[in-house]
This record gives structure tokens, sequence and C-alpha cells, in this order.
């Protein structure tokens, strides 16, 4: 036999190990039926909300398409190394190939397909994640501002659906926010609010900004708004941020799960103190929420901040879905 024939006849089972193993390594990375907990959370902190995990898990999910594809690349690349190299004993050269149109579409249509697949995931967790309740448990204005925050509750705080005896449609302070946000609060809303500065410090960790708090277990959809420029609402631990705009209202729902006090800040760069736009987000029981928006109430923080530019008249209401 030929050196040849002999070089070429040793390097198939090498191959066929190459490829098994290839296609090994692709089964155990798309079929094994893993939880988001089953996987390293790669550089994600913990959840904290029961909607936040769906976006840990789109995220892992989305490494792992990476790592198949990039071990399926590598492996090709590595594999033409190895057994396309130059013969020592031969010296030729190889046929030229003009084109190969199964390959010329393979190389076309997978990448539209991972793209694809992508997308379907991300869109479905997207609208998932962006629909309101018809009737959440808390509402809470979230305005950005240079260079701080202020949290408008809306919220019933002394229990009386009698009071107060105007609507919220009817505060001046509100008048950014559409009636389909206003709408979802608990009737006899009176409100209470917290604003801040930047050299605001929570007492329990002295860590920077105002703290806005939030009971475990409850919904609480937030209604984002903006006096001056585009800021960026973000609590590290809820996995999920979303732009404040100005003339333009924004919001999601959270269920926290998780007692403790969580950093936020504003992860839009808005101007020079944008580094000190940072905030504290304490989830404490429902019991005590309550008692911490009398607090407020005893300390005259009673009404509404306001709560940015309005949106303009064509635009106020036009959105048809439900947020």
């Amino acid at each position: 036999m030929s050196p040849n024939g002999s070089d070429r006849s040793s390097r198939r089972p090498v191959r066929r190990k190459l490829l098994q193993a290839l296609a090994a390594g692709a089964v155990l990375a798309t079929a094994s039926g893993c939880t988001y907990k089953d996987f390293p959370r790669l550089g994600m902190p913990t959840p904290v909300t029961e909607e936040a995990p769906r976006i840990l898990s789109l995220w892992q999910g989305s490494w792992a398409a990476a790592l198949v594809v990039g071990i399926l690349v590598w492996g090709l690349i590595i594999w033409s190394v190895i057994f396309h190299r130059r013969s020592r004993s031969k010296v030729e050269v190889p046929p030229q190939t003009r084109y190969n149109m199964p390959i010329e579409a393979l190389y076309t249509a997978v990448p539209i397909i991972i793209v694809s697949v992508l997308f379907y995931f991300t869109a479905r967790d997207e609208n998932k994640l962006l629909t309101n309740p018809d009737k959440p448990q808390h509402v809470v204005n979230v305005v950005g501002f240079q260079w701080s925050w202020a949290f408008n509750y809306m919220e019933n705080v002394d229990g009386d659906t009698g009071t107060p005896a105007k609507p919220l449609r009817e505060n001046k302070e509100l008048d950014a926010i559409p009636d389909r946000f206003l709408s979802k609060a608990p009737a006899g809303a009176e409100g209470v609010y917290e604003v801040g500065i930047p050299g605001d410090r929570n007492p329990q960790n002295n860590n920077p900004g105002p703290t806005l708090w939030l009971p475990k277990g409850e919904t609480v959809q937030f209604v984002l708004t903006s006096r001056d420029v585009i800021h960026s609402f973000w609590v590290v631990p809820f996995l999920m941020k979303q732009d404040v705009i100005p003339g333009h209202t924004n919001s999601f729902t959270v269920t926290p799960n998780k007692e403790g006090t969580f950093m936020g800040k504003c992860a839009e760069l808005c101007g020079q103190d944008h580094s000190r736009m940072l905030f504290n987000v304490k989830v404490v029981s429902p019991e005590r929420y309550k008692a911490h928006l009398k607090e407020l109430a005893a300390k005259g923080q009673t009404g509404y901040q306001p709560a940015g530019i309005a949106q303009t008249d064509h635009a106020k209401n036009a959105e048809t879905k439900n947020k």
C-alpha cells in the first residue's frame, strides 16, 4: 500500500471519533431538560423576584447556544487544520473549488435558523414580562430627574376609600401619566411619596440614594416617567431595566419574593452626575410596608411629586395593548 493510502486509512478512525465527540457534545448541551438552577448564573446576580428567573433562563440559554456553535466552529477549524494539512510526501496543488452550493446554502440557512430561534424566545419572554395585570396590588410611579429619584406610592394609606375626594386624574402632579395607568391604582389612593437627592444614604447599610420600599409576595406595577432627559430604572437583582423617557410612559410589573435591601441605579448616561443617580430597594413584609406608608404620611409626605413631562395628546392613550 502506498504511503498516501496508509495516511488516509489511518485518519479515518480519528475522523469518525472527532465527529462522534462533536455530535455527543451537541446532544448533551441541547437535549438535557435542565432548569436555570442547574446552570451557573454566568455573571448574573441571584434573582429576587418571581419574574427574574425567566430572564436568567434566557441569558443562560443564549450562552448555551453560543457555546454549542463555538464548539462546532472550533471543531471544524481544528479538523480542517489537521486533516487538510499539506502532505510531507506528496507535493501537488490541491483541487481548486470555485463554489459549493450545498455548503453555501448550509452556512446561509444555519445562521438564519439560529437568529430565528433566539428571536422567538426573546420575543416570547419580552411579551410576558411587559404584560401588566389588570389590577396589580400596588402601583408606584418612579420619577427620574437630574440627579436622583422620586417614588410616588399610589396607595390608600388610611384605608378609607372615600378619601381623597378628588380622583387621581385631577392631581396636576400626575398629568404626565396616561389614564390607563392611573385607573389601576386602588380606590381612595391619596398617596405618599419619597424624594431623594444624591447625598441621601440608606440608614441600614449606608448605601447612597433614596430607598424604595416594596412588599414581599405582592405584585407591584412601576410607572416610569421623567422630568428632563432619558434615564433608566435598573434594580440589579431584578435582572431587568427599562428606560425612563420624558414625554413617554413605560411600565412593568414585578413580584418580589425575597426580603432584603438591594442596589438600584440609572443605567442610561444622562449627564454630568449620572453616576450619582443611585437608589435602594427595600423588600419587607406587607405589614411592614403598610406601616412605612403611614410613617411617610406622618412626616407630611402626602400627595405626589411632579411626575414629569406629559405626553402629547395624540400619543397619550394610543397604545391598545394592556400595559
